[in-house]
C-alpha cells in the first residue's frame, strides 16, 4: 500500500497569494468558521470555483427544509463511507457549531443506528448509505418510505447533501489535500 505524502499535490495558497474576490471569501471564511479551510486553499488556484463552492456549500447545509445540524452529520456519514479524515473532521466541527451534540457526532461515525436520533433521522442516513453504495439502492419500496416522512424539499436536501459528498472526500483525497487544524477558538464559533 502507498504512503501518502504529508504535503499537498497542488500548493495551498494563503491570503496574500489570492485574487481579491477569494481574500473576501477567506476573510468570511474566517469570521465563520475560525479557519480557512485546506480545501479552500487549493480550490484558490481557481478563483470562479473557490467562490462557486462557497455558494454552493453556504445553501446546501444552511438551516432550510431540513436542519444545518443535521445536513452537516449526513456530510459526515458520507465522508465516513470514504475514509476521508479531513471532511470527517471539518463537517463534525460545522455541525457541533450548528447545535448538534457530542453523541450525535460520535454516532454518525458508526453505529448511528443506535444514535440518539429519531426514526426520520436514521432514515435518511440510511438513505445517504444506499446512495453512497449505488442509487439503484434507493428502490421504489425505499423512496415510498422516505416519502412517507420527508417534504418534496427535504428529499431534494437530503439527497443533494449526500450526493455533495461523494464529490469532496474524492477530490480532497485525490489532491492530498491535508486536514484542516481547528484552532481551539474555532470550537466556539457559530456556522
Amino acid at each position: 500500500m502507498e504512503t501518502r505524502p504529508a504535503s499537498p499535490r497542488i500548493p495551498l495558497l494563503e491570503r496574500d497569494r489570492v485574487s481579491p474576490e477569494v481574500a473576501a471569501l477567506y476573510d468570511a471564511l474566517l469570521k465563520q468558521r475560525g479557519v480557512v479551510p485546506n480545501m479552500f486553499k487549493a480550490l484558490a488556484h481557481a478563483p470562479a470555483l473557490a467562490t462557486g463552492m462557497a455558494g454552493f456549500l453556504k445553501g446546501l447545509l444552511a438551516d432550510s427544509a431540513l436542519p444545518g445540524w443535521y445536513k452537516e452529520l449526513v456530510a459526515v456519514r458520507v465522508s465516513v463511507q470514504h475514509d476521508s479524515a479531513y471532511a470527517i473532521s471539518a463537517h463534525s466541527l460545522s455541525a457541533r457549531q450548528k447545535g448538534a451534540s457530542e453523541a450525535q457526532i460520535v454516532a454518525v461515525k458508526g453505529d448511528f443506528e443506535r444514535g440518539p436520533f429519531n426514526p426520520p433521522e436514521k432514515l435518511g442516513f440510511r438513505c445517504a448509505d444506499k446512495l453512497h453504495r449505488s442509487p439503484e439502492e434507493i428502490d421504489e419500496q425505499f423512496f415510498a418510505e422516505l416519502r412517507s416522512v420527508y417534504s418534496d424539499p427535504q428529499i431534494i436536501e437530503l439527497m443533494a447533501t449526500a450526493a455533495a459528498f461523494e464529490l469532496f472526500p474524492r477530490f480532497l483525497g485525490a489532491l492530498r489535500i491535508p486536514t484542516t487544524p481547528i484552532p481551539e477558538e474555532a470550537f466556539g464559533k457559530q456556522a
